[in-house]
């Protein structure tokens, strides 16, 4: 069971990304049982494996101040999806900047305004002197927000998650000077 919530982690206009909460598991395993949501991410889960990945996320940021956790609406706190950083086996020395939404959210900049604080976070916070993010080659979605957020191609690469085998394309970040916005 997920522990009491915390207080909220990062403030944005319009966003609080935070701890995930019990009240999230609902609407959040129903994304990560939507096919248009999963299709780049190995397509839907089930309720128990969303509910492990939210207790994961909730220890990790608890241990290490990272994680892919709950984005949450300031006006009336609906769940919106999960933003974050973590570090992936396939780039384990890199932060890896990922986000998943609801599709009743998609398209009104939540994702690119979550990802804005989270790599603030990364470069004020956490030090990082680049932030990545990976996606499949046909998610136009997620490389939008990539370059939205002034990311720029990396690499292209083909990965294996157990057999699985997929193209992606790695987008990077590169610690700003000082004075300028990530």
């Amino acid at each position: 069971m997920l522990p009491k919530a915390a207080e909220p982690t990062l403030i944005t206009g319009r966003l609080i990304l935070r701890p995930f909460r019990a009240s999230d598991l609902q609407p959040y395993a129903a994304m990560n049982a939507d096919p248009d949501v999963m299709r780049y991410l190995g397509g839907p889960i089930s309720r128990a494996e969303t509910e492990r990945q939210m207790i994961l996320a909730n220890q990790t940021w608890s241990k290490s101040r990272l994680g892919k956790i709950a984005i949450a609406h300031q006006t009336d706190g609906a769940f919106l999806g999960m933003c974050g950083l973590s570090f992936e086996h396939w780039y384990p020395d890199d932060l890896e900047l990922g986000w998943r939404l609801a599709p009743q959210y998609w398209g009104k900049g939540f994702a690119t305004e979550a990802a804005f604080a989270w790599l603030d976070y990364g470069y004020a916070t956490l030090k990082a002197h680049r932030i990545i993010s990976i996606t499949d080659v046909p998610n136009q979605r997620s490389i939008a927000v990539m370059e939205r957020i002034g990311m720029i191609f990396d690499h292209a690469k083909t990965l294996d998650a157990d057999g699985d085998i997929f193209d992606v394309v790695i987008y990077r970040h590169d610690r700003p000077a000082e004075n300028q916005r990530t």
